[in-house]
C-alpha cells in the first residue's frame, strides 16, 4: 500500500473517531471499514491479525453497549462543544500518552471546557461529573475501543 493510500486510510479512521463523538454517526463502523480496506490491500498475517482483533473488540463493545447508561445529552446541561473538545483531547491524549492518555484527555478536556464556561473549579468539576454520567461514559467506552483499533493499526503500519 502506498503512502497516499495509507494517509487516506488514516484520514478515514480520524473521521470515524470524530464520528464516535457525533450522535447518529457510526464511528466505530467507519474505523472498522478503514482497517478492512487496509487489510484487504496488505494481505499479510499482521494485517489480518489487526482486522480480526479490531472485529472482536468492536463487536464486544457493541455487545456490552446495553450495559452502559444511554446517552442523555439534554440532561447534562453542557453545550455540545464540551463533548467535542473532550473527544478531541481524548484522541490527542491517546497518542501523546499511549492508552491511558485517552481517558485522561477525554475527562480533562471536558473539565477544562466546563471550568472555563462556569468560572470555578467546583462548578467545573461538578459539571464534569454530570456530563460524564449523562453522556460521557458511553462515548468514552466507544472512543476508547476505536482508539485501541487505530493504535493497533498505527503500530502495524510502523512495524510493517
Amino acid at each position: 500500500m502506498g503512502v497516499w493510500q495509507l494517509l487516506l486510510v488514516g484520514l478515514v479512521m480520524l473521521l470515524g473517531l470524530l464520528g464516535v463523538l457525533a450522535p447518529g454517526v457510526p464511528g466505530q463502523a467507519i474505523v472498522w471499514a478503514a482497517v478492512l480496506w487496509w487489510a484487504l490491500d496488505e494481505k499479510t498475517r499482521l494485517a489480518w491479525g489487526v482486522l480480526i482483533g479490531a472485529t472482536v473488540l468492536l463487536l464486544l463493545n457493541q455487545a456490552l453497549k446495553p450495559l452502559l447508561p444511554a446517552r442523555r445529552h439534554h440532561e447534562s446541561g453542557a453545550p455540545p462543544r464540551t463533548l467535542a473538545v473532550g473527544g478531541i483531547a481524548g484522541i490527542a491524549g491517546f497518542f501523546l500518552l499511549p492508552v491511558v492518555g485517552g481517558i485522561v484527555g477525554f475527562v480533562g478536556g471536558i473539565y477544562g471546557v466546563e471550568r472555563a464556561r462556569l468560572g470555578s473549579h467546583g462548578g467545573g468539576w461538578a459539571s464534569t461529573r454530570m456530563v460524564m454520567r449523562a453522556v460521557g461514559y458511553p462515548v468514552l467506552v466507544e472512543l476508547f475501543a476505536s482508539l485501541l483499533v487505530v493504535g493497533a493499526w498505527v503500530g502495524a503500519v510502523l512495524r510493517g
